[in-house]
């Protein structure tokens, strides 16, 4: 259900706030379409500065909802809400920022890759097992990861599927800083609300600069996507992932 993405503005301040707690934050097809709207709407809108990101305590995202990659695994249909969703992330035009506390799986720790800024706690832990379920790295993190991490430590978070804690990330550049869970949003906040009011020109054109071609990104999703999907259909991921699902039923 599209209750499941809160979007609240504070300010010049668009929050995006997952809100599945039952489902630690595991996203559906319905929650990535809201977020790709809420991140067209909030760039088209002038009075809006900066995107915020957001889970629930414990759970930032525990990933794509399982069911619906099984659905397409046994000869569903596919739905094009989260290739839109990873495109929206790397043509986002304003600034975006993310807090993390607790699960960050998949998609959970990929977006934060494409955020200006993330703050995370230090129960957090950032995981990316889509070799463990016959799958591909996704939303750029082939091309960005190694850029960031090294390929020695990009190769351990998405080829290895290691677990970073807060602390790894921060040592190795993927995220900015850690800080307390109690004090997790506050900080986000404050940070959002900085970079707020800075002459949003001036912020634009140095934004831009940092983050380079966003051609090569958006060539990198689509090839990412063509290989992920046709390993969804793969005997290798149907297994792991049916196996998977039946481990937690």
């Amino acid at each position: 259900m599209t209750d499941h993405i809160l979007i609240e503005r504070r300010g010049a301040v668009q929050i995006i706030r997952m809100n599945r707690p039952d489902k630690k934050n595991a996203l559906t097809r319905a929650m990535y379409a809201k977020m790709s709207a809420a991140l067209a709407e909030g760039d088209a809108d002038p009075a809006v500065r900066v995107h915020v990101f957001l889970g629930v305590p414990g759970a930032f995202s525990s990933g794509n909802d399982l069911a619906d990659f099984l659905t397409v695994a046994t000869g569903g249909e596919g739905g094009s809400e989260v290739w839109d969703f990873l495109m929206a992330l790397a043509k986002t035009e304003k600034p975006m920022i993310s807090g993390v506390d607790g699960i960050a799986v998949g998609i959970g720790t990929t977006l934060n890759l494409h955020c200006d800024l993330t703050f995370a706690t230090p129960r957090t832990l950032f995981r990316t097992p889509f070799v463990d379920l016959g799958l591909v790295p996704e939303a750029g993190s082939s091309l960005l990861a190694p850029q960031i991490l090294g390929r020695q430590g990009a190769f351990a978070l998405l080829g290895l599927g290691e677990g970073f804690s807060a602390e790894r990330a921060k040592a190795a550049g993927l995220i900015y800083d850690v800080v307390a869970e109690d004090a997790l949003e506050g900080a986000v906040l404050s940070a959002a609300a900085e970079i707020a009011a800075k002459p949003p020109q001036a912020l634009k054109i140095a934004r831009d600069l940092m983050r380079g071609s966003r051609e090569e990104l958006v060539a990198r999703i689509e090839i990412e996507s063509e290989h992920f999907r046709e390993r969804l259909t793969s005997d290798e991921a149907r297994a792991a992932l049916t196996a998977f699902v039946t481990r937690k039923k």
